[in-house]
């Protein structure tokens, strides 16, 4: 039931979703997928003149779970309640389930939520949340498995221009190569640069404790996924046994708190990962901040850079935020105010309210789902 708003309130009257599938620059695969696409899920949600923009990285059924049972859920409620929404979301969808699409729906929807709150209020989302640094560092993330040693060079090498000093590649598919491609990258962004790797869970342990060994060679410091996120017990022993100065890192797949909070317990990881379009939006994400600052962990936002720009500045345990090659070149295609580094960070523009988005709609037309 649709509490009652109070006289005056800013109702939230429509929830309009559009759908767009765009295709890689080149196929791209790490250690354990591979694909060619990309969908976006647009959700706006009106009040009066104003609307909120907000969006997820995932299927295209995202798109009618949003419809069909998020939106009559959000319609009518008061726009400045967005926790109040989240809550009344959460709870639509008990029966679902809470991992996958139902949290990636939710992110989308909550995520125009804070755009038109903060649209309401005239105010760029990093001031409504209330900044606590002025940008935010990024590292350039690619170096997929379906890269050539030219196509990997080429690609750090354009983002050293840019500025950026953190890179990180795709490792796990073939393991056989694995070692020469971390030299090849390190060779191109030189010895002044941090390097990562993400395997996205593809290796073994045992794989994995050899890997960490042999990636420290080239200077690696940030170990992603080395083995499943979901193995705890894996991540653990990964992070007791890998080198000095080589971080290990999971949570991208965490939809809720209570997953952050079981790697946490479980010691897992010495930086925690979480993106704002999977883990139920700015909100979850905002959730997960607070768990990593009461257990003195590091957080670093994973993908979506438009996104998570705003909430990033925001987020006293934030470390920093991927720069991902196929979610920075859509977001420039599909959003008029996505921006572009600045000496190897993200400042948000704050002559803009909300997260500063706009939808380039003729553009956009071209990639629409049916």
């Amino acid at each position: 039931m649709t509490p009652p708003t109070r006289l005056g309130a800013a109702v939230i009257e429509k929830i309009a979703v559009s759908t767009y599938s765009i295709p890689t620059d080149f196929p791209e695969s790490d250690g354990t997928l591979e694909w060619d696409k990309t969908t976006a899920v647009v959700v706006q949600v009106h009040s009066g003149r104003e609307f909120g923009l907000g969006y997820t990285y995932a299927d295209e059924a995202t798109a009618h779970l949003i419809n069909g049972l998020l939106a009559p859920i959000v319609k009518n409620r008061d726009a400045m309640d967005v926790p109040g929404c989240w809550c009344a979301m959460v709870h639509a969808i008990r029966n679902l389930g809470r991992p996958g699409i139902s949290s990636m729906a939710i992110a989308a929807v909550d995520n125009a939520l804070w755009d038109l709150k903060a649209k309401l209020l005239n105010l760029p989302l990093a001031k409504l949340l209330g900044q606590v640094r002025d940008s935010i560092e990024i590292y350039g993330s690619g170096g997929f498995t379906s890269y050539s040693d030219y196509q990997l060079r080429a690609q750090f090498s354009g983002w050293l221009e840019q500025g950026i000093r953190m890179f990180k590649m795709k490792v796990g598919r073939a393991p056989e190569d694995d070692l020469r491609r971390v030299r090849v990258a390190r060779e191109a962004i030189g010895d002044n640069a941090q390097l990562f790797v993400d395997a996205n869970g593809a290796y073994s342990r045992k794989q994995a404790l050899e890997f960490a060994l042999r990636f420290r060679e080239s200077g690696v410091s940030w170990f992603e996924e080395p083995v499943s996120s979901d193995d705890l017990d894996g991540l653990r022993l990964l992070r007791d046994r890998a080198p000095e100065g080589m971080d290990i890192a999971a949570g991208e797949y965490g939809y809720d708190s209570w997953y952050f909070r079981r790697m946490l317990e479980a010691q897992a990881v010495d930086v925690l990962q979480a993106d704002a379009t999977r883990c139920a939006g700015i909100t979850g994400f905002l959730k997960a901040g607070a768990l990593c600052e009461a257990n003195c962990m590091p957080l670093s936002a994973h993908t979506a850079p438009s996104i998570h720009m705003h909430v990033c500045c925001c987020v006293p345990a934030v470390r920093h935020l991927e720069y991902f090659h196929d979610h920075s070149r859509i977001e420039q295609m599909l959003f008029e105010g996505a921006v572009r580094p600045k000496d190897g960070k993200l400042y948000p523009d704050l002559s803009r309210p909300g997260i500063g988005l706009e939808l380039r709609t003729a553009d956009a037309r071209r990639y629409e789902a049916a």
